[in-house]
């Protein structure tokens, strides 16, 4: 229930609320709220591991498990692996903001992090392809994380630092790309990586993908403890007699904008999640947001096949913990652009301009993949490490923007919803995704040759031809948004 208001928009603090004892220790203090900012990020950390550690040893589990018939085929049995997962996201994510919105954003973040514990362990248990299948459609069906958590950190904290707020969550997503894919590249089949530590007979040569998979649950075990500190942000009231007031207080910064110019809103009574769907604002950033979640979640997909694939497909030959290493020198550089470059880049220069600059970026970097094929040694490292990590930032850039959007588009009581219908939108796309890229990755090794251009470089193409397309949709009359002034 929303909190009640008194007159023109003065909320009225309610002994026992969450959200107003948050509200008055903000008012205390409108400083940046540091410890509630580190287990946010702590939290999105651990819940982001389970994607981001699978990239670099995908290719080789499923190799492993003898699914693919021939080598062209791993990258397609690889993809519904992938797929699976953003599949069961896709299912539950707004029965998961709903609760949200009922119950409270704590009680999802903790059900989130059990089922990482449980459930990513199971994984690296897993001997069938199959088994494998059911455990990461079961790890995303409780995935309830993603649109609470967005719109958590933009209430526990003061408007001003909302940016910072939304960074945080996005940059876990940075962190992870530092540690998850060092996770998966280093530990996977540790007794053939480290003969020395671990033997073929043990637990970790049977189960050769399990124990990157159990230091990641261990990890999120320190996470839920840490949710112990967190404060819930929802107002909530015991007494029937208290009449709420459904409000609509869509903040929006001026210093984030792109025009520079402040919008006032009336207020606006919306009471469904049908009300959330004619929110044109809100729906217009869900839309972009969910096309550059198909071009980043199919990049990933290509890009982890296209690197171990063989020279003979145009690929780069590398190992996992090449693979590893990439993604993880990748993230920290997004890591540090995110905290300290992103937020005074939107501050001063807004939302909307760096987002097509990084689109436009995007496209040109992506045309270069197929030419790193011929390249060998220091320079194709140098060079892949350097183009990864911009890829990684203009993404960054993109993500958080659209982020931004959205949940500056509707009042607190309805971020949960929001963000729910947001997360069941794009993780159809992200569903799509890696199906997709497998199938594309499969068929370009298929036809390298013969055929007016090679395989590898239609592939690359295709997935500019995304990217363009999220272009053209923030520009009128497909984006909402105020038209750049800046």
């Amino acid at each position: 229930m929303a909190a009640p208001l008194l007159g023109k928009g003065r909320r009225v603090c309610r002994e026992g609320c969450p959200g107003c004892r948050l509200d008055e220790a903000n008012k205390a203090n409108a400083g940046v709220p540091y410890l509630n900012f580190f287990f946010i990020w702590v939290v999105c950390l651990c819940a982001a591991f389970p994607i981001q550690s699978l990239f670099p040893y995908l290719y080789f589990m499923i190799q492993d498990l003898k699914v693919a018939k021939q080598e062209q085929d791993i990258g397609f049995s690889s993809s519904c692996d992938g797929a699976t997962y953003f599949l069961g996201r896709t299912i539950s994510a707004v029965p998961w903001g709903m609760f949200a919105d009922k119950y409270g954003r704590k009680p999802c973040i903790v059900i989130r992090i059990l089922s990482v514990i449980v459930l990513n362990t199971l994984f690296g248990l897993s001997t069938t392809y199959w088994m494998a299948i059911l455990t990461r459609g079961l790890l995303g069906l409780l995935c309830g994380i993603l649109g609470p958590i967005k719109a958590y950190a933009s209430e526990v904290c003061t408007k001003e630092h909302q940016a910072l707020g939304i960074s945080l969550v996005t940059s876990s997503r940075a962190i992870a790309l530092i540690i998850g894919p060092a996770i998966g590249g280093f530990l996977a089949q540790p007794a053939k990586k480290y003969p020395d530590l671990f033997s073929e007979e043990s637990i970790f040569g049977r189960f050769p993908y399990l124990l990157p998979c159990l230091v990641i649950s261990v990890l999120a075990a320190g996470a839920c403890i840490a949710c112990i500190w967190l404060p819930e942000t929802l107002h909530m009231y015991c007494d029937d007699k208290i009449e709420a007031i459904d409000t609509m207080e869509v903040q929006v910064d001026d210093s984030i904008l792109e025009d520079g110019k402040t919008k006032e809103y009336g207020s606006e009574r919306m009471a469904s999640t049908k009300s959330l769907l004619k929110n044109r604002r809100l729906m217009s950033a869900i839309i972009l947001y969910c096309v550059f979640s198909l071009h980043d979640t199919a990049y990933f997909e290509i890009f982890s096949l296209w690197a171990v694939s063989s020279r003979k497909y145009r690929g780069l030959s590398l190992r996992s913990q090449d693979i590893g290493t990439i993604l993880a020198i990748s993230g920290f550089g997004v890591l540090v652009y995110q905290l300290v470059i992103y937020p005074l880049l939107a501050k001063y220069v807004g939302l909307i301009k760096p987002l097509r600059s990084a689109a436009v970026l995007s496209v040109l970097l992506l045309a270069t993949y197929p030419l790193m094929s011929n390249l060998y040694g220091m320079e194709l490292q140098v060079l892949i490490n350097i183009a990864s990590l911009l890829k990684n930032m203009f993404a960054a850039t993109i993500t958080i923007a659209c982020n931004i959007l959205q949940n500056t588009s509707v009042p607190q009581e309805q971020r949960g919803v929001a963000n729910g219908i947001s997360v069941t939108l794009m993780s159809i796309f992200k569903a799509v995704a890696p199906a997709a890229a497998g199938i594309l990755f499969s068929w370009s090794q298929e036809n390298i040759t013969g055929l007016f251009l090679p395989g590898d470089l239609i592939m690359f193409l295709m997935l500019n031809m995304v990217s363009v397309i999220g272009l053209l949709l923030t520009f009128k009359p497909f984006c909402s948004m105020p038209s750049a002034t800046k």
